[in-house]
């Protein structure tokens, strides 16, 4: 892809916006950013690309786009905006940051999408690859940008990548040699408006895989994706937690199983995964489906399915204070992740919830609850949306606050020993902050606090 002088706005500088500016001022574009925050909004953002980019448009869109040969937009970028609306009127080329890394890409694609799941999914998966001896990168929305190590792939290389529907929703040519979509369920229906386009930007990870040798894993136990089986032009793997497949991954016996292609193998026990849960199952089964699919020997598998203690801000153990044990698990940004975090612990729970409104329905989030919850903490912008639902299904016992110190504070004043502390907010973090990582940590500091006071 020969960008050399061509002239390029990228949209949107968060953090793949910023690395796509330096890769493209490596490869000699002219680059023009736009943001539609104003430059003391951007702050310590613009000091890393002012000295290699002189054109910035802020505070708004840009109202001439003739000048441009291609556009390249964030994934927080909405596609319908009037700006773009023009621009593809105008037939000027539009794609993503994957889509970018993709073209400029010489290494291998694994791509894992999917309402929940992804981050934990790509990062065992990843593992796995690395312990396999390939040159893996673990990228996408994960967060790391794919178009950050892009130049440094060679043909060796694997890119093991969560994509996001926003992210989808841009590509052109982006063709993996698998990919997965681990389940689907309501999620960010303030931007694609129904279920249906929701399910539609899902389904462009395998638009372009139509040969042999690709394969697209689906989970079987979730009818959205198991039914994606008949839009999919190659091979199609499932995994499921809950039925004996006559071929795929599935659970027989306690054990993990493995039936394609004529063979079977018995990867390990499902006691043996070190991270908990049902959907953590789910998860594991989808890592191996991807890893097995690739010509992965079980020895490895296993030996990381026992090690893998998960990631970051999903179900992550915090500290135990008095008795009383916290976890975060801010990457529950919607109720159905939030819902497997009350199923995966023992209780009892104060949980703390609230957040962006995604215009999620948060009545099986409070089902949910049977009897484990003892106490729900809300803050942000749903707060009070949350608590007339559980109103409304008899749950009374809600303290609604300002900030996450004082949900904090709530939460371990109403905790007994014993007792879990959970956040698990169901919902988005940008009413309040930048971004979910932002509000586990500042409830982990938070958490901390509390032995300081």
């Amino acid at each position: 892809m020969d960008l050399k002088d061509k002239k390029v706005l990228v949209v949107g500088m968060a953090k793949s916006g910023i690395h796509t500016v330096k890769i493209l001022n490596k490869l000699g574009a002219k680059i023009t950013v736009n943001d539609i925050k104003k430059e003391n909004e951007l702050g310590e953002i613009l000091s890393e690309i002012k000295n290699i980019c002189s054109d910035f448009i802020l505070g708004k869109h840009p109202e001439n786009i003739d000048k441009f040969d291609l556009i390249i937009l964030s994934p927080g970028v909405p596609t319908d905006i009037e700006f773009v609306k023009r621009a593809k009127e105008k037939k000027i080329p539009i794609i993503g940051e994957l889509e970018l890394a993709y073209r400029l890409s010489k290494g291998k694609y694994i791509a894992i999408t999917g309402t929940n799941g992804k981050t934990t999914t790509t990062a065992l998966t990843g593992e796995i690859f690395k312990s396999a001896g390939f040159e893996t990168f673990i990228v996408g929305n994960i967060g790391i940008a794919a178009i950050s190590k892009a130049l440094e792939t060679d043909e060796n290389s694997v890119l093991v990548t969560e994509v996001s529907s926003f992210q989808l929703e841009t590509i052109k040519d982006f063709k993996p040699k698998i990919s997965a979509i681990l389940n689907i369920t309501p999620d960010h229906l303030n931007r694609h408006k129904t279920m249906e386009n929701y399910i539609e930007a899902k389904t462009r990870i395998f638009m372009n895989q139509n040969s042999s040798d690709d394969i697209v894993v689906l989970n079987y136990d979730n009818i959205e994706t198991r039914n994606l089986s008949k839009k999919v032009k190659c091979k199609t793997v499932f995994f499921s937690r809950r039925e004996k497949l006559d071929e795929g991954v599935f659970v027989e016996n306690e054990y993990i199983v493995v039936k394609l292609d004529g063979n079977e193998e018995y990867i390990c026990k499902v006691d043996e995964i070190y991270i908990p849960g049902n959907h953590n199952l789910e998860n594991a089964l989808a890592a191996v489906a991807i890893s097995y699919s690739y010509g992965i020997k079980k020895e490895i598998m296993q030996k990381i399915l026992r090690e893998f203690k998960g990631v970051e801000h999903r179900l992550e153990f915090v500290d135990e204070i008095d008795g009383i044990k916290f976890y975060n698990d801010s990457k529950g940004t919607n109720p159905d992740a939030s819902i497997k975090a009350i199923e995966a612990l023992k209780g009892p729970l104060v949980l703390i919830a609230g957040g962006m409104d995604k215009g999620s329905s948060f009545d099986e989030f409070i089902d949910s609850f049977k009897g484990k919850v003892k106490t729900l903490i809300l803050l942000g912008e749903t707060s009070n949306k949350i608590k007339e639902t559980a109103i409304k299904k008899g749950f009374n016992n809600i303290f609604l606050v300002n900030n996450m110190q004082e949900a904090v504070t709530r939460a371990f004043n109403e905790a007994q020993k014993n007792d879990i502390v959970l956040l698990s907010p169901a919902c988005a973090s940008w009413d309040m902050y930048k971004n979910f990582e932002y509000r586990g940590r500042h409830f982990k500091d938070c958490v901390y606090n509390l032995r300081r006071s």
